[in-house]
């Protein structure tokens, strides 16, 4: 990005948008860093207007540990000579016998940094940059031969970035990837001497532009993806099945079709990881049903649902996998070998991400694993993650039965199901934010909540958070739906409720309403409703309540919920109830 594109950017930001604040932690005299960075930020959050708060000139620790501003997110971009102003180049300190002292002073620093990151507001979002820029010739050494100081340095720095990581499983933190960032703006192009002497700003443009990027990035993340389709032949594995039948097809290193096997090991590691993976395939279904009995396959044929395997289009198959796991094509990768499939599959379905297998390209096969990783990539992996293919297969069988009128009393009387209600979650649980910013269909209004946000609303007195969770004799299906409103009086003001389409069918959105009605004494519930594109379920749900579809602020009777409640049979579990004040 250009400096004049940036400024464009920023000058675009919609003027009257909520503002969103962050935090440009940096030991140098930003310029061109903030300018960037705040471009980036803008792009990412197209409908807030990004404002960006400089810190301290020369004390990023101080920054780090004022308290006289607040803000949504903040980069912290450090630097050797934030350490030890002796590792750059601006101070005058004398070089001689300073290497064991500077060890020392680094180790102090890092640890006042650590102990500042950890006492900040725990709603802000974190990018944290590690050292990026050379350090000075100042060491007993020639410069091929790394000296003892050196390694130390490079010790220390490396146990600062773990105890960060295990800060970033309990709060909103990201560590920019070095080695991605060394590869977008390599090493020998990132110092300007004569910027940093004269002005005070150390990074060429282009080091800068690569910085301010990968920090708006890791703060403003787009979702990841939820599931891949794959093709067979020629993409997960090398030949056709159809002509050299399932032990003729391969995926071996010595036949020159390893690339098919790194393919079925990333989609392997994704499943495991919450990724949904299905087949879609023009092939003979029992040939196809063959070869995943094969014991040398890297993708069991557990990790896969469903199968789509037959000579109709691959667009009707996709249709087919998209209903089944009830998401929208822009959630989802379609990976192929045909270009003509790709555009089939594309021009049906707007949105979805069509990549092309490159078979014996290897350099364009590196980038394409690359490309799916980082598209389907998450901050941190939770307990729905791992459960998310088994609720899926759950939520097929249950749609299946409705769609058939099979899902009776009798059947739900028979699923053992337990629905948790949890009225004082942890504000430390990602999957809470995750459900309200990532759901869509069963979604009172649509509203994206930052952290920020969330707490403050959860803060005030009279507020009320549920989070509930469910399980069956099927299996757990984990924490799938959060409520969230404020009580006046023996009304509660609902204005965040969403629920994942994983629980559908199973009249816990009518749990939900009885647990708050019954609980806390109320005589109506009122829901701030928007309609959007994709919450048709939800209007739905409040129209066999209602009799008819809302059109904005609903209010709920207690009479009216009584009237139209159906038989609930899941057992009740309620924890962290909330005391109210009067």
């Amino acid at each position: 990005m250009r400096v004049s594109e940036a400024l464009r950017i920023i000058q675009g930001a919609p003027p009257d948008a909520e503002p969103f604040a962050a935090l440009l932690a940096c030991g140098c005299a930003p310029l061109h860093l903030k300018t960037f960075f705040c471009a980036h930020l803008q792009q990412s959050l197209p409908l807030r207007r990004v404002l960006v708060l400089e810190g301290l000139y020369g004390d990023l620790a101080g920054t780090l540990e004022r308290r006289d501003q607040s803000f949504d997110a903040a980069a912290i971009m450090l630097e050797w000579s934030d350490l030890d102003a002796r590792l750059g180049y601006r101070s005058a300190a004398p070089w001689t016998l300073a290497a064991a002292d500077i060890v020392k002073s680094v180790a102090a620093a890092l640890s006042r940094i650590a102990a500042a990151i950890g006492n900040m507001d725990r709603s802000v979002r974190i990018a944290l940059s590690l050292p990026s820029l050379p350090l000075p010739p100042l060491f007993h050494t020639n410069g091929t031969q790394a000296s003892a100081a050196e390694l130390e340095l490079s010790c220390q720095l490396a146990a600062f970035a773990s105890q960060m990581s295990q800060v970033a499983q309990r709060r909103g933190l990201a560590v920019i990837n070095a080695q991605r960032l060394a590869e977008e703006s390599p090493a020998a192009g990132r110092f300007d001497l004569k910027s940093d002497l004269l002005i005070g700003f150390p990074y060429t443009l282009a080091h800068a532009d690569a910085l301010a990027a990968a920090s708006a990035r890791l703060l403003a993340p787009p979702a990841p993806r939820k599931g891949i389709i794959t093709d067979l032949d020629d993409t997960l594995w090398s030949g056709i099945v159809g002509e050299l039948g399932p032990e003729g097809i391969g995926w071996d290193l010595n036949g020159h079709h390893h690339l098919h096997a790194l393919y079925q090991n990333l989609l392997a590691s994704l499943s495991e990881q919450g990724t949904l993976v299905a087949v879609a395939s023009k092939n003979d279904p029992d040939l196809v049903k063959n070869a995943f009995t094969r014991s040398d396959l890297l993708l069991p044929a557990g990790r896969v649902f469903p199968f789509e395997v037959h000579w109709q289009s691959k667009s009707s198959s996709v249709s087919r996998i998209l209903e089944t796991w009830n998401i929208g094509a822009g959630d989802v990768i379609f990976v192929d070998d045909s270009a003509m499939e790709l555009a089939e599959v594309e021009s049906a379905h707007p949105g979805i991400q069509c990549i092309q297998f490159p078979r014996s390209d290897y350099a364009a096969g590196l980038a394409m694993l690359r490309r799916i990783r980082d598209l389907c990539g998450k901050d941190r992996l939770t307990e729905e993650d791992t459960l998310r293919l088994d609720s899926i297969r759950q939520g097929a069988e249950f749609r299946g039965m409705a769609a058939e009128g099979a899902v009776s009393d009798s059947f739900l009387d028979q699923a053992q199901a337990v629905v948790t209600v949890d009225f004082a979650p942890s504000p430390e649980d990602t999957r809470v934010l995750d459900l309200v910013n990532k759901t869509n269909q069963f979604n009172l209004n649509g509203i994206r909540r930052t952290d920020a946000d969330w707490q403050a609303a959860n803060l005030m007195p009279d507020a009320v958070v549920a989070v509930v969770s469910y399980a069956d004799k099927f299996g757990p299906l984990g924490k799938i739906a959060v409520l969230q409103g404020c009580r006046d009086g023996t009304v509660l003001h609902v204005n965040t409720w969403v629920m994942s389409c994983r629980a559908f069918s199973r009249r816990v959105e009518y749990q939900c309403l009885r647990v708050l009605f019954d609980r806390f004494g109320l005589t109506g519930i009122g829901f701030d409703f928007a309609e959007t594109p994709r919450n048709g379920p939800l209007q739905e749900f409040f129209a066999s309540l209602l009799g008819a579809r809302p059109t904005g602020h609903v209010t709920l009777s207690r009479p009216e919920f009584e009237s139209r409640c159906p038989a609930l049979f899941q057992r009740l579990v309620v924890t962290g109830e909330k005391t109210w004040t009067s």
